[in-house]
């Protein structure tokens, strides 16, 4: 009797041993320089991101009777498509619309205002209000950080932002500006600009040895205000992405999930085995 109790116990280990690697093999692996370019085009907002490894996710949004829809334009037609139900809630939760599991990390949500930025900010306040259990905070310049970390782009309110004592959002900076506005320097964690304001350079050949030194400048600049580069609008190949890598720039933009995660993984892999190599 004690050698089939004996049994069973075994058995049962090897099962939720079994079941335990499973799931530990499904986690997506974190790719710490993608960034999920208008994320509420894809057929599941913010799930398909995550379960690929990204965390950090881009919504625009407009204001519409009081109410944050997320959509590019046009937000008569997108009524149901709110921030909080694409994003906020799923993140409080853990699981999305259809009631899938969400993997638990840190997210970073870069919130794109296109309406009018006082009357949209206003809004987007007080909605964060009722999710500030997960949301990052910045109490009179002491940071609290916590599972979403939201950052306001587009048409921003800098002003506005910055005269609060108590915020849940940070800034996204114009990366052309980093060297001379300071001003924005203590609320902003990212600093972006289109790509074609910088560089011409499409990925045949070398880039130009001057749009490199521009480009590295710029993001020295901003890594000294402890800011992540972005640039949004560049060319989707593995030969610009390779180079915005090599001069610093930490996102990745990008409308193309699959292709560069599998870019990325693949850089990944190679970083380790050379480590390994040079151990």
């Amino acid at each position: 009797m004690q050698s089939g109790t004996s049994f069973l116990r075994k058995l049962l280990c090897i099962c939720i041993l079994a079941v335990g690697y499973k799931l530990h093999a499904q986690e997506p692996i974190p790719l710490t320089n993608g960034f999920s370019h208008n994320d509420y085009w894809r057929k599941r907002p913010l799930y398909d991101a995550l379960q690929n490894g990204y965390s950090w996710v881009e919504a625009d949004v407009y204001v519409r009777r009081k109410r944050l829809v997320v959509t590019h334009m046009l937000p008569f037609f997108k009524k149901r498509r709110t921030l909080d139900r694409l994003y906020l809630e799923p993140l409080l939760t853990g699981r999305d619309r259809r009631g899938d599991s969400l993997p638990d990390v840190p997210v970073t949500l870069l919130v794109d205002i296109k309406s009018k930025s006082r009357r949209t900010y206003r809004t987007l306040d007080a909605l964060l209000q009722k999710y500030q259990s997960i949301i990052t905070s910045c109490d009179s310049g002491v940071v609290t950080r916590r599972k979403v970390t939201i950052v306001v782009s587009g048409k921003k309110p800098v002003s506005m932002i910055r005269s609060q004592q108590c915020r849940r959002v940070f800034i996204d900076e114009d990366l052309r500006r980093c060297d001379r506005d300071s001003s924005t320097a203590p609320v902003s964690l990212m600093a972006s600009c289109r790509y074609s304001r910088l560089l011409r350079w499409t990925g045949k050949g070398d880039m130009p040895a001057a749009e490199r030194i521009r480009l590295c400048n710029y993001v020295k600049t901003a890594h000294r205000n402890d800011e992540k580069v972005r640039l949004w609008a560049a060319p989707e190949n593995a030969q610009v992405w390779r180079a915005l890598l090599d001069c610093g720039v930490d996102l990745i933009n990008t409308n193309q999930l699959i292709k560069l995660k599998t870019f990325l993984q693949s850089d990944i892999a190679q970083s380790r085995e050379a480590l390994a190599g040079g151990q």
